[in-house]
Formats: C-alpha cells, structure tokens, sequence
C-alpha cells in the first residue's frame, strides 16, 4: 500500500506545481481576497483534483459562507465492516503566507522551482501539500485492497489569518464530520526528515495592532520636537509594558504558566539525543547570541514560552525618503505566542490593558485584537501508541519523535472543545530549511511521500484498533 515518488509525480504533482503559482493569500494579507478571487481559484483546482481520484465511494463538495472563505470537504466512504460510522477527520489548509521578501536567486514566491527532491514555492510545504498526502494515503489503501475506515478530509483557506472562518463551517459541517474518533493534522513541523514526528503541544496566539497618535499633521522637527513627544518613543514605553528589552522576557503574568514536568523530561530527551536542533536550523548571523540557556532549553522557550515579536510597523517612511518631521502617528502589529494551556482570551485582554490604561502623556492609542487558543496533545491510547511506531518505521526506517511546536493551529483546539474524547495526531513536512512563513519556502519530497505512507498506515490500524 506505500506510495511511491513515482506514484506521486504521475497523480498529483502537476495539480501541486499549478497550486503553487496561485497567489492565494490568507485574507490577512490580502484585504480584496473576494474579488481577486485567488482563493476561489485554488480552492477549485483542488476540488477537481480531488473529484478525479479513484474512489470506491467518496463525495467532493465546496462550501461557502457570505463574506467567508472557500472550505473543501472530502467524504470518501469506510471500506471496512464498521457500522458504528467511526471516522478520521485529516485536515489542511490552502491559503498562503505573503512573499515575505526578495528570494534567493533563481527562486520566486508564485513560480515553483524543484531543485533534486525538493520542490520551492510558497504554500508547497504550508499547507499545500495536505489534501494531496491525505487523498493519496486513501488512495493507496484503496487500491492494495487494504480497508478503511469513514475519512472527512477537511481543507480551510484561512489558517493563516488565526481561522476566523473555521468555527462557522464547524457548525454547519458538524453532520458531514459525524462521530469524529481521530483527528489528523497536516500541518505541523518536523525537527528532522529521519522519522514521523509527532506535535504534542501548539502554542496560542494574541494578534495586536496598535496605533499611537501625537499630531493632526506632520511638523517639522526643528519646531515640534523637545514639545511634542514621539509617538515613536510612546509606543517604545508602551512596548516595556509588555516585554523586558534587555531578556525578551513578557512581562504580563497571563501570558505564563507552569509548563508541565513531564514536558520539560521530552525537552531533555530531544535535547541529549539530536543536540541543538533549534538552533542549528536558524538562519542567524553569525556570532549572535542566541536566548535560551542551552539546548533544552530552547526548546521549552520554542514551545512553552509565550514571546512577542513585532511583525510589522506603519506609519516610518523608508530611509532614503525620511525627512526631518515628527512624525503624526507610529503603528505596529504585535504577535505574542501563548504557552498551549494559557487562555487567549485572558492573555489577549491582559495585552489590551497594557496597551491602553494610563496612555503616556495622554497620546491617543488606538489598539484592534484577535487570538488564538494553544492546544496540548491528550494522552494517546495503547493503540494509537503502537500504530504511530508501525507508521514511522514502515515510512521512515525510525521510530517516530515527539515533540511541541511554536507555531498555531486554531483547528485543533477547536476539535479538542468539540470533541473532547477526540484522539489527535499532529504531524508533517515542515522540517529543516522548510522555511514556512520565511522566503524559499521548500516541501521535501521524499518526507512528504513519507509521512503520506504513515497516514496510510494510521487509517489501516485505525479499522483493527479494537483487536490491538
């Protein structure tokens, strides 16, 4: 039943390269998403990929919601002689992260480039390449004859803005879900290409976009400056509200919690076999000092830690245009990530707090939120326990890793919430030098035929998990 790269590059490799010059940004990032119409465009090419695959009995639907994105729904029928309609959700997304910047040379963000096994483009590896990897792992089931059980393959285009749209199309496909027994997330990372790693945790998530407003107009700073006070230099005071600038630490109290034993025992592990993976896979310049104490270490701050970074700022001309003006306003877009277990919510207002109580020298400060909860794997059954080992030495030779995650899938605390005796799996391609979000953006290709043959092998033992 394994797929081969051969098998790939005959059914589906085209349809992916086709996917990967579409410009298909999360609405995030691109505010005329509707009448682009982008999204549209990959959402439909995906479905007629989907409805030409050789199914016993499948259903390929696409659904929309007035003013939300394009989800695609793939029902494909148990094979086996379950009768109590048991099924594996395996869920993706098909929206993309902007260019970022200027890519290396000969690579471009809408134009795929494969250079030996590896394929570049943006959304190849984040999260293109799920539905191709879920249908295909069915596919291959199907046709060595081996049973299956009920599969809802779930693909949501706007994973990338923090799924503002999921919980509606939760809501209105809860009956195609049906009696959900297993998740499977395509769209999780990998700290190397030896084996199927598996998420145990994902951090949440608080969106900020501050403004801070001095002035109705620009001044010249000869006249305004020593009187009026930089709205640059605000937001510098409002930003040590939230974070020490000399460790990086957040500051606010809502944002922490007590990361669990067991989980800081996994750090070490990971850490004493692979060494200093976090690090190693940085780009960073060299002789800088990273934070983190040792390898361990960074892996917790990685993956319990909450941080802020700031992703964006509006308001600063360039410098080869910047005059000599105080300027009216400086904005910027905040990113913190939560511990997984942290309540967004609460994080979120603490953030608002911060940011509006008490403005320095009463400068207007204008601040829109959003979050994101983080999600913590459940206990795994004795079953899925022993399938996960089958699958990743059936797929990859090794057995399989565990580990968190610094990124956010709102997807799956969502499920989580809905389905509380839910099993989870949380896996995928993003490995090494997969540069998700980054420029060269990279699916390697014998990881994606990999972990394809592990969910394969997940869905078979999930159909004989009551004899294991």
């Amino acid at each position: 039943m394994n797929l081969t790269l051969d098998d790939f590059e005959r059914d589906a490799y085209d349809t992916l390269l086709q996917y990967a010059t579409i410009p298909c940004l999360s609405p995030m990032f691109d505010a005329a998403w509707q009448s682009n119409g982008y999204l549209e465009e990959a959402a439909n090419l995906l479905v007629d990929w989907a409805r030409a695959r050789s199914f016993l009995s499948s259903t390929v639907s696409l659904h929309h919601l007035p003013g939300r994105t394009p989800t695609i729904v793939v029902v494909v029928d148990a094979t086996d002689d379950n009768t109590d309609d048991a099924t594996v959700v395996l869920y993706g997304h098909l929206d993309k992260q902007p260019p970022l910047g200027e890519w290396s040379e000969g690579l471009a963000p809408f134009a795929p480039v494969r250079r030996g096994s590896r394929l570049f483009a943006r959304g190849v590896a984040d999260d293109g390449y799920s539905i191709f990897s879920a249908l295909l792992a069915i596919e291959a089931l199907e046709s060595s004859g081996v049973a299956h059980p009920r599969c809802v393959v779930l693909i949501e285009a706007s994973e990338e803005s923090g799924s503002p749209d999921l919980e509606a199309y939760l809501d209105v496909l809860a009956p195609k879900l049906g009696k959900v027994e297993l998740l499977i997330c395509l769209d999780s990372g990998a700290l190397t290409y030896d084996r199927l790693w598996v998420t145990t945790s994902l951090r949440g998530m608080v969106h900020a976009d501050v403004t801070v407003e001095v002035l109705e107009r620009g001044v010249h700073s000869g006249i305004a400056s020593g009187v009026v006070p930089s709205s640059f230099r605000v937001l510098r005071e409002l930003l040590d509200r939230l974070e020490d600038a000399t460790t990086g630490e957040v500051l606010l109290p809502e944002l922490h919690v007590t990361i669990p034993d067991a989980t800081v025992a996994a750090a070490s592990a990971v850490a004493a076999e692979f060494g200093d993976l976090v690090a190693h896979e940085l780009p960073t310049i060299e002789g800088l000092e990273l934070m983190g104490s040792d390898a361990a270490d960074r892996i917790l701050r990685r993956t319990w830690a909450p941080t802020l970074s700031v992703i964006g700022m509006g308001g600063i001309p360039q410098p080869e245009v910047a005059g000599n003006v105080l300027r009216t306003h400086t904005a910027a877009t905040l990113s913190f990530r939560l511990p997984p277990t942290a309540d967004a919510a609460e994080a979120e207002a603490a953030v608002v707090r911060a940011l509006t109580t008490d403005a320095p020298q009463n400068a207007r400060i204008t601040v829109t939120s959003s979050n994101a909860d983080g999600w913590a794997s459940p206990p795994l059954q004795p079953w899925l326990t022993r399938a996960l080992d089958d699958a990743s030495r059936r797929a990859f030779d090794s057995a399989p890793g565990y580990t968190g995650e610094g990124g956010t899938i709102p997807f799956l605390a969502s499920l989580g919430k809905r389905y509380p005796g839910v099993q989870f799996v949380a896996t995928g391609v993003l490995g090494p030098d997969a540069n998700a979000h980054g420029i060269d953006e990279m699916l390697d290709l014998p990881t994606f035929v990999a972990v394809t043959n592990a969910v394969s092998s997940l869905l078979a033992a999930f159909t004989t998990r009551s004899s294991q």
